[in-house]
């Protein structure tokens, strides 16, 4: 089975899984999903991430987190740039989610970032996701 979009079915897993109460679930494992997790682990969206082996295959097992009274860490997550319409800003076109309660996963040429650390830098590039 070939996948024409990664990310997007990354998304879509996370997504499901968090509507099924998952505690952990894993998923073929790729560099840029591998930053994807990073970013969701420092901005306090899943507990944790590892890379794990299994028979050969990496796969990226994700930790999913929940509040006091069993709420998901992650209220919506969607992708914004899709294979058939790439979207691209410059550092002064990033948007803010939700007034800055929420983050923008971009691919920049310095590597996966969240939209504020963009502005940061000075950098833009693709908008991948978002995530409240």
């Amino acid at each position: 089975m070939s996948l024409t979009d990664p990310v997007s079915d990354f998304l879509t897993r996370i997504r499901n899984a968090h509507g099924a109460r998952h505690a952990k679930f894993d998923v073929p494992s790729s560099k840029l999903k591998t930053e994807i997790a990073r970013i969701l682990k420092e901005e306090g969206f899943i507990a944790n991430f590892k890379v794990v082996d299994e028979s050969g295959k990496k796969l990226l097992r994700l930790y999913l987190k929940y509040g006091p009274n069993n709420e998901a860490g992650i209220s919506h997550i969607s992708r914004i740039s899709r294979p058939g319409c790439r979207v691209y800003v410059g550092h002064n076109e990033i948007g803010r989610v939700l007034g800055g309660l929420g983050v923008n996963i971009l691919t920049t040429p310095k590597g996966v970032m969240t939209g504020r650390q963009a502005r940061k830098e000075g950098v833009g590039g693709e908008v991948l996701c978002e995530v409240y």
